[in-house]
């Protein structure tokens, strides 16, 4: 049997850069890796479900996006491989519905919002004018578990006409009506922050909703502005959620309260600023990369 300690499965086009450098990286530790891509993937499947090819680390990138990937994600599911993000704590922590009244209940700070039920199962949708009243205008509108990228979101919804319009979109899926949040202003930048959680560290990001456009938290801002709380709330959904790499986002108001927007994004895209505009900053993501490589040594040395 062939054994590798960290193997990583993907799709996407612009993720070639991102497996280059965690490649890189913990091989200079000596660790094996394996990467699985489309090319590969049903011969992968093959020996590792024949006990020629075992892996000790696994993430998946691809299985959410193809069906190809799936049979090999529950064959090393069964086989208690560590698997970054767990398939069934993946499914409750997407669900917006379910992780907005978890937020509640933890004593996070969340939008005012309304949960509407698939309109596959209750295709007559009572909700009053009043009801909308109370969230504002304008207002988000967002699939409950359709997530990445922003697809299927509203950010500037007015009506319930687009309510009924919308979520017939992904008619099995719950939906979401939000309160549009509006940060506070901290030296001309909105303060509006994308926090990873990175296998065991939280990493806060300046990202500012309307560029995307991602900055380094400098360590004067973090003090200056008492960021401090960004890591304890990222700390607290990682508690919830039971996930070992995730992202959320967090804004602060004027009245500097610090709210959680978008809850659990589980599929962070991790593109290199310094090759896309509204990439991650590269200092950030390899300090990523270095906390999954503490974590599969970790690993490694257990088994």
């Amino acid at each position: 049997m062939n054994v590798f300690d960290f193997a990583i499965a993907f799709t996407w086009e612009y993720d070639f850069d991102f497996v280059d450098a965690i490649e890189d990286n913990l091989q200079r530790s000596n660790l094996i890796t394996f990467r699985i891509t489309d090319y590969n993937i049903k011969e992968v499947t093959e020996e590792v479900k024949n006990k020629k090819l075992f892996f000790r680390t696994y993430l998946d990138r691809a299985s959410d996006v193809d069906d190809d990937y799936l049979e090999l994600a529950k064959i090393l599911t069964r086989r208690k491989v560590k698997i970054f993000n767990p398939y069934d704590k993946v499914h409750h922590a997407i669900d917006k519905a379910s992780m907005h009244l978890e937020f509640i209940t933890a004593g996070l700070n969340v939008p005012f919002s309304i949960i509407i039920p698939p309109h596959k199962h209750n295709n007559d949708l009572i909700i009053s004018v009043e009801d909308l009243a109370v969230l504002g205008r304008p207002f988000i509108i967002k699939p409950c578990n359709t997530t990445g990228g922003g697809i299927g979101v509203v950010t500037g919804a007015e009506t319930l006409k687009e309510v009924l319009n919308e979520r017939s979109n992904f008619d099995a899926d719950k939906y979401i009506l939000q309160q549009k949040i509006y940060p506070k202003y901290l030296d001309g930048k909105r303060a509006w922050f994308r926090c990873f959680w990175a296998f065991g560290k939280p990493i806060p990001c300046w990202w500012d909703d309307q560029t995307h456009i991602y900055e380094t938290i400098r360590d004067e801002e973090f003090n200056n502005y008492n960021l401090k709380k960004l890591n304890v709330i990222t700390r607290k959904i990682a508690k919830l959620s039971s996930l070992d790499f995730f992202s959320t986002e967090i804004a602060i108001t004027n009245e500097n309260k610090f709210i959680v927007i978008d809850y659990v994004n589980d599929q962070c895209d991790m593109r290199f600023k310094s090759k896309h505009a509204d990439g991650i900053p590269d200092d950030v993501i390899i300090e990523i990369i270095q906390q999954l490589k503490k974590t599969v040594i970790k690993e490694v040395r257990q088994k």
